[in-house]
């Protein structure tokens, strides 16, 4: 979509593909250098109109689009759990998100858009005033196909920038629909632009000279190079780049809660969460008891078809993903990984990979590189001093979680386990769209880390400060 028109690319006609029974859901032509360098054009020409709009009105757009998805929730719903995998529950539940965000970000139109200060000047009035940055550009993962575009495009849009967006190559049919919803609910014509295409397409969006903003969410590789390309021109980068999430579960925990909890964390979304459960670090005695119950839990799951209703987890987003997982699981269990539950697979096709429990130490290379898929590692600690050491063992600092009722552990942990967000007797997964999400170390590098909440207006757009007099009065004739 560019310029408010639907244009064909002119790249070799592709496909996504339903992981549960690998038949066609969307096909389309990729774009190339000429629908970049146009969308941005579009983007450009677009700019003065949408700011001088105002806010209020932008909002109310926000708004709009917020009840339009609403109505359409069920049909996007399916729409997601076929291209992407996961359960039809799951995929409401995102959409139902998703109308939240988009609400949210339109009622920021009406809060405060600036901060006043007292002048040694008795009849100066100072000010801060946020001016948009101009051109954004949205890169966007697959395992959330609509949430996280709109925790990036609603606060992009709302502050007056213009949007080229590219959506990962896997969904491409849930963000058309997502597109399609937003100029539906009045968005102008260039205001918001979307190219389909390969990651190339993306290094060649986020490298033009006028692109002032780059949000995106993804891999450390390509993070580094969308940070070397966008840096040395000033150009604002905001960026979360996975986890390798550890939970600890404490003696004084209950077992059988802990398990649920961290079950639910590990495997929803068939694992392909940045903030998922990678590792599970068992202090002291709390590992025999908490072993017990993941293994039950794990090997009783129900993997199938997302638009089964029986099904719990669904199959990963394509065969080339469930074939790496595979491969990881594999390679633990030749370094020396103990198998400790594997929950059954359908007879069927498909893309689907066992949900896995193992057993092992910090040395496997699962435990220090994130495999995006159902796999969890269960390692002991003697002590807490050990298990915040594992903790922080990798160069990762997404979410971090810890079961204990001993609040002197709760405040130990805040303050030590170098992650963004930490939990407390809760899934490492999981946020509210009006707190500050984002990690720390290499899942975001030193930048902005709010992808959400108030706060995303701080990168979204440049603050001024204004010193106001008023002018002296004209003399009397």
């Amino acid at each position: 979509m560019i310029g408010g028109e639907w244009v064909e690319g002119d790249g070799a006609a592709a496909a996504t593909i339903n992981p549960a029974d690998d038949t066609a859901v969307a096909v389309y032509h990729p774009a190339d250098s000429r629908h970049v360098d146009a969308a941005i054009t579009a983007a450009v020409a677009a700019r003065r109109e949408w700011d001088e709009m105002g806010i209020i009105a932008r909002g109310l757009i926000l708004r709009r689009s917020a009840e339009i998805l609403a109505d359409r929730a069920e049909t996007v719903a399916v729409l997601m759990t076929r291209e992407q995998g996961k359960t039809l529950p799951e995929s409401r539940a995102e959409v139902g998100a998703t109308v939240e965000t988009l609400h949210y970000h339109a009622a920021q139109a009406r809060s405060a858009d600036g901060v006043t200060y007292p002048s040694s000047h008795p009849d100066e009035l100072i000010r801060t005033v946020r001016r948009p940055l101009g051109v954004v550009a949205a890169i966007t993962p697959w395992n959330f196909p609509l949430q996280i575009p709109a925790w990036k495009l609603a606060p992009a849009l709302l502050w007056g920038n213009t949007v080229v967006w590219k959506p990962a190559s896997d969904t491409v049919a849930v963000a058309a629909a997502f597109a399609a919803i937003l100029v539906d609910a009045g968005i102008p014509a260039g205001v918001l632009n979307m190219i389909l295409g390969p990651g190339s397409i993306g290094a060649e969006l986020v490298a033009h000279e006028s692109v002032s903003g780059v949000t995106f969410t993804g891999s450390v590789p390509v993070g580094r190079s969308i940070q070397a390309a966008t840096v040395p021109r000033g150009a604002k980068v905001q960026m979360e780049l996975g986890g390798h999430n550890a939970a600890i579960v404490m003696p004084d925990s209950d077992p059988a809660q802990a398990a649920a909890v961290l079950v639910g964390a590990a495997m929803g979304s068939t694992g392909q969460k940045c903030t998922a459960t990678r590792r599970i670090i068992a202090v002291g005695e709390a590992y025999d008891d908490l072993v017990a119950e993941l293994t039950a839990l794990v090997g009783a799951l129900s993997v199938g078809d997302g638009s089964d209703p029986a099904t719990q987890i669904g199959p990963l987003v394509s065969a080339r993903a469930a074939k790496e997982v595979a491969a990881a699981v594999e390679q633990a269990l030749e370094e020396g990984a103990e198998l400790l539950a594997r929950a059954p697979l359908p007879d069927s096709g498909g893309a689907y990979v066992a949900p896995t429990l193992l057993a092992g130490t910090p040395a496997l290379t699962v435990c220090r590189e994130e495999v995006f898929g159902p796999v969890v590692t269960v390692l002991r600690a003697e002590n807490l001093d050990e298990a915040i050491d594992i903790a922080n063992s990798t160069p990762f600092g997404l979410t971090a979680a810890v079961f204990t009722d001993d609040e002197h552990v709760v405040r130990r942990c805040i303050r030590e386990l170098e992650a963004g967000l930490v939990k407390v007797n809760a899934p490492n997964t999981g946020s509210e769209l009006h707190a500050p999400f984002g990690g720390l170390k290499d899942s975001s590098f030193p930048a902005p880390r709010e992808q959400n909440a108030a706060s995303s207006a701080d990168f979204f757009t440049w603050s001024k400060t204004a010193y106001v007099r008023p002018g002296a009065p004209r003399s009397r004739r």
